[in-house]
């Protein structure tokens, strides 16, 4: 057959117009700026009335990167207007998760390297056979590294129109499946609920009934902008119906929208191991407090069982290391009251009594209002202050001075010729009570931690009834023996001992001094501890006037000078002790330590993470300086040398929190585990998920019995 030139020409016409149809389903990359742009189709053909995917390309030069929907700090997200055939309907973009980078003091959610955004199109129904339909985006963007340049393009694909389905464009097919496993999931099984609070965002994730995996780590993405401080760190606890993640609030508070939307991202699959890492959510906002949770395994103890640990904690208290030194001065009131009549005993009790109760509902006033104000404190807060170090210090210096009768305040606590209690007395009990709340909080007795923990995940009323019981526990064997002076008689005769006694209680004030010149020394350093030493220099010559002239036989001109010189040596004794606290910085209060076989890692949450996603056993020691009993549980079972055997030996790895010095990292972690004081001692034996909390005070067999079962 004779191809004729015209037939030549149609054909080689119809082979340009088909190739020319293929160049067109995607369209050419433009280099602008720092990135190449393209609309790219998933389909080679549309069919009537058959929703197709488009996408928007961005390939960004090395470091650039372009924002996600909500840009975080700084950024604009890119924006697609379309300009499509008659009827044609265009979806919003499909943001896939987007990842966290922070340029201080800025952190941004965004997308390096490469980015394509899916749009889902719509054809108009009953569309003729035949034909093309033309696909216009009009796109903007900013594309950043150190600088952000603004860039914007226009983009058109023309697609022929089919009576068939479509055909998958091999393309772009694959790339634009991969990133559809990356857009969050809608319907993922995930219950959320939140909760807020002027501080926090607080999210509960109820995992559903199937998922038997492990969620490791979760970052959210808000949709709203300005609802979080986007650089704060953010908590994620395992809980006994999921996972309960928490969030700092923008410092600038914007008006809570009725709900609040967002994305959770986990590297570890919301639907197992490599299955989706992102889950979308929209949930109502509860503006009341989240509700408390205690770690998972860890129960809720109850108010009832609580208020028994709390009073069974206060009268274990009395025995504790922390407060031996004052029961120095107990003795002597008891000594004091043998000589008295029974009511005036009792009424003694009941005002050393009143000061125990009122020192600890200021100590829980205070802790409350500085946790709603933000600060993450706990139980012996108040020791973490350097400043409060040296008043304590200085406190116990003078009332040591006192008892060794360098000078005395009215009269003293007892008397050589068996004299009755002089006036004033009521005071003095007032005051025993006072100082033995003081010295109480480095120490958490058996049953008390526990007490504590729920008492701070309640409501006020129900946490200072909390702690009134523990303060009666601890007040309790006073009021006792004073409501009983019979249980008295079997101490010795009233004499010169009773004096002797009562210097030498002097003397174990003056101890726990050193004790808390030490403690000081680890927070603030050296320096700070030489400066405080000049203080208390300067205090011991004040009390050494005020004895030695202010007395009421002296002249009144006389006490009257000595009175001034006195303050004046308190009060720049005190000056000077309070600001050698700044002279140094703060010293790292832990790094690394070795305990013969053991040796302890400084504790950190990410630390804790990555060794159990590893399956190891850790070991976790809640400690602090100025807490006595965790000096003598250290040294009691982990200086036992067959426990450091077995750490070594079943590969344990043992973690320290140092809560010294303030860390809101550590206070974190002990509420994590319904705690908020120390000692502490948690263990993960590294397969399973609940940990094993020891008794605050511990021995070696116990910690032995403890890792018993753990695998070599």
């Amino acid at each position: 057959m004779r191809i004729t030139f015209v037939k030549i020409i149609v054909i080689t016409a119809f082979v340009v117009l088909a190739f020319l149809g293929l160049s067109e389903l995607n369209s050419e990359p433009v280099r602008i700026g720092h990135l190449k742009a393209q609309l790219v189709s998933e389909v080679e053909s549309v069919r009537s009335g058959e929703p197709f995917w488009v996408a928007l390309h961005l390939d960004m030069d090395e470091h650039w990167h372009v924002y996600w929907r909500n840009p975080g700090d700084a950024g604009l997200p890119p924006k697609i207007k379309w300009e499509l055939p008659e009827g044609f309907k265009a979806g919003e973009i499909q943001w896939p998760y987007p990842e966290r980078f922070d340029v201080a003091p800025l952190t941004s959610f965004g997308y390096y390297g490469e980015a394509l955004l899916p749009v889902q199109i719509t054809p108009l129904e009953n569309l003729s056979e035949g034909g093309t339909i033309e696909l216009t985006a009009n796109a903007e963007w900013l594309v950043c590294k150190e600088e952000c340049i603004p860039g914007k393009g226009t983009f058109s694909l023309e697609l022929p129109l089919s009576s068939e389905s479509s055909e998958i464009n091999a393309d772009w097919a694959a790339e634009l499946n991969e990133i559809r496993n990356k857009l969050p999931l809608r319907e993922s099984g995930w219950k959320v609920s939140t909760n807020v609070n002027d501080d926090f965002l607080t999210f509960d994730l109820r995992q559903p009934d199937w998922f038997e995996g492990e969620i490791n780590s979760v970052t959210f993405f808000p949709h709203q902008k300005g609802l979080i401080n986007n650089a704060s760190p953010q908590d994620l606890e395992k809980t006994n119906f999921g996972y309960r993640v928490t969030v700092e609030r923008a410092d600038q508070k914007i008006d809570l929208p009725d709900s609040i939307s967002g994305i959770f991202v986990s590297e570890s699959g919301w639907r197992g191991a490599d299955s989706e890492r992102a889950i979308q959510f929209v949930s109502n906002i509860n503006d009341k407090e989240s509700a408390p949770v205690q770690a998972a395994g860890i129960d809720n103890i109850g108010l009832l069982k609580a208020l028994i640990f709390a009073f069974l904690g206060g009268l274990i208290l009395n025995l504790m290391p922390c407060v031996l030194p004052v029961l120095s001065l107990k003795v002597l009131g008891f000594v004091n009251q043998a000589r008295e009549s029974r009511k005036t005993a009792f009424m003694h009790g009941l005002t050393f009594t009143s000061g125990v109760l009122i020192s600890f509902w200021i100590l829980a006033g205070v802790l409350f209002l500085l946790r709603a104000g933000g600060e993450q404190l706990g139980w012996g807060f108040q020791l973490q202050s350097p400043g409060f170090l040296v008043v304590l210090s200085s406190f116990m210096f003078l009332f040591g001075l006192n008892l060794l009768g360098v000078f005395e305040i009215g009269t003293s606590l007892t008397t050589v010729g068996g004299k009755g209690a002089a006036p004033g007395g009521w005071s003095g009990s007032f005051l025993n009570g006072i100082t033995a709340t003081i010295v109480a909080t480095p120490c958490t007795a058996p049953f008390m931690g526990s007490a504590l923990g729920f008492s701070l995940t309640q409501s006020i009323a129900v946490s200072f009834l909390i702690f009134t019981s523990l303060a009666l526990g601890m007040a309790a064997p006073y009021v006792v023996l004073s409501a009983f002076p019979r249980l008295l008689k079997f101490l010795p005769r009233p004499g010169r001992w009773m004096e002797s006694l009562k210097q030498f209680m002097g003397f174990l004030l003056l101890a726990t001094v050193i004790w808390l010149s030490w403690v000081l020394g680890v927070q603030a350093g050296i320096n700070a501890v030489a400066v405080l030493m000049i203080a208390l220099l300067l205090l011991g010559i004040g009390a050494w006037i005020l004895g030695r002239w202010g007395q009421l036989g002296a002249a009144f001109r006389v006490r009257a000078v000595a009175y001034v010189l006195t303050a004046l040596f308190i009060i720049g004794g005190l000056s000077l002790g309070l600001a050698g606290v700044n002279l140094t910085a703060a010293p790292d209060t832990f790094t690394s330590k070795s305990n013969g076989l053991i040796t302890w890692e400084k504790f950190s949450s990410d630390r804790l993470q990555a060794l159990r996603a590893e399956g190891k056993p850790v070991f976790i020691d809640f400690t602090a300086a100025w807490c006595l009993s965790c000096q003598v549980n250290e040294r009691v079972a982990f200086g036992s040398r067959e426990v450091q055997q077995q750490f070594a030996q079943k590969g344990i790895t043992a973690l320290k929190a140092d809560w010294t010095s303030r860390d809101e990292e550590i206070t974190r972690a002990l509420a994590k585990f319904g705690r908020n004081s120390v000692p502490l001692y948690v263990l993960y034996d590294g397969s399973s998920e609940e940990p094993e909390i020891l008794p605050e005070i511990i021995t070696p067999q116990i910690v032995l019995n403890a890792i018993e079962n753990i695998d070599s």
